[in-house]
């Protein structure tokens, strides 16, 4: 049985995925060069702002994109259009004014291939939904941005025209309210939080409520296609997951769990691949399969409760929030790269 699938579907939503994170770093760019060239004390606070929420955002879009686990590279026009912009922000062809334009348009493009990428989630499963949930918080956000540039491109225009600043009377109120009432939204992850980035219980959380989603679609299709789709997604993600965690995660906690505890997981994982080889043989078709996806997930259950419970306190105990997020990182490097090299073979 391939595990490796060729599901059009999920590796178009990878390559829109793609396309996301480098507008994403478009969007830092484009900032960044204005924050320079904005000659309006109010807007640069405004930029520096931004600037900080995207730079989380990006963090976000990158563990979505890891979580995901089906890479893509961005459409070759995305490419060109990111290229062409940096160029535009870079030179002197526009105005201050006309550069802010730009920047909201690309704050637009941004919430509107969120919103696809969303919806596109929901069509193709759960699994999916829940994989790439976070980037709801870069939706929230990018919409909040909007309405902040609206009255800094408002000033911009006017100073450009007429040489003077408008007045700021009952209408720009207004403005001023509405965008920060629609940035208020905003994010779980990012707003009211020094949080930089989800910590490694977050991720490790994600991974195994995939999984879960996984085995519950699973077991509500009687199609072969669609129960070799959903194991294929199921034996990348519990390989890839099981390895990171052993790489990075294990290591770092065996001197606050011990030996005994932090050797069972070890272990757990091993059986665990073994049965994924195993089930890895059959027809996904056949009457047993299902029953050993099941065996399967009893051991993976079991693995979970324990991590979520005593290796998570071990962690809660012993790691600052900083050592948490920084784990976090290396886990979700580790995993990318495994995704990387499973991808190539």
């Amino acid at each position: 049985m391939p595990v490796t699938l060729d599901d059009t579907k999920r590796a178009a939503l990878g390559s829109k995925m793609a396309d996301f994170k480098a507008v994403q770093e478009l969007l830092i760019f484009s900032e960044q060069q204005l924050l320079s060239e904005v000659d309006d004390e109010e807007g640069k606070k405004d930029l520096q702002s931004m600037i900080e929420s995207d730079q989380k955002n990006l963090g976000i879009i990158e563990t979505a994109y890891v979580q995901y686990g089906v890479k893509g590279e961005p459409k070759q026009t995305e490419q060109q259009f990111v290229e062409t912009v940096k160029k535009l922000m870079q030179g002197s062809e526009l105005s201050t004014y006309e550069k802010v334009a730009q920047l909201e348009l690309l704050k637009h493009k941004q919430f509107m291939t969120g919103d696809l990428i969303h919806k596109a989630g929901q069509v193709i499963g759960a699994d999916v939904q829940a994989a790439i949930a976070p980037i709801n918080t870069v939706n929230f956000e990018n919409r909040g941005h909007q309405e902040q540039l609206k009255p800094l491109l408002e000033r911009l225009g006017v100073r450009e025209i007429t040489g003077q600043t408008p007045d700021q009377g009952l209408f720009a109120r207004i403005q001023d309210a509405a965008a920060a009432a629609t940035g208020v939204i905003g994010s779980v992850i990012t707003q009211g939080s020094d949080k930089k980035d989800m910590n490694i219980q977050d991720i490790i959380r994600m991974d195994h409520a995939k999984v879960n989603t996984l085995y519950t679609e699973m077991g509500a299709t009687n199609d072969p296609q669609k129960i070799q789709e959903y194991f294929g997604q199921m034996y990348k993600d519990l390989l890839v997951h099981a390895q990171a965690e052993e790489e990075v995660v294990y290591p770092a906690v065996r001197p606050y769990y011990g030996d005994n505890d932090t050797q069972e997981l070890y272990d757990e994982q091993a059986q665990m691949k073994q049965m994924l080889d195993q089930i890895k043989a059959l027809d996904p078709s056949s009457s047993q399969f299902k029953d050993q996806v099941k065996q399967l997930m009893d051991v993976v259950g079991d693995h979970i409760r324990q991590e979520e419970s005593t290796m998570f306190t071990a962690i809660r105990n012993n790691f600052s929030d900083e050592q948490s997020e920084q784990l976090a990182t290396k886990f979700k490097e580790a995993k990318s790269k495994l995704q990387d090299q499973m991808a190539a073979s």
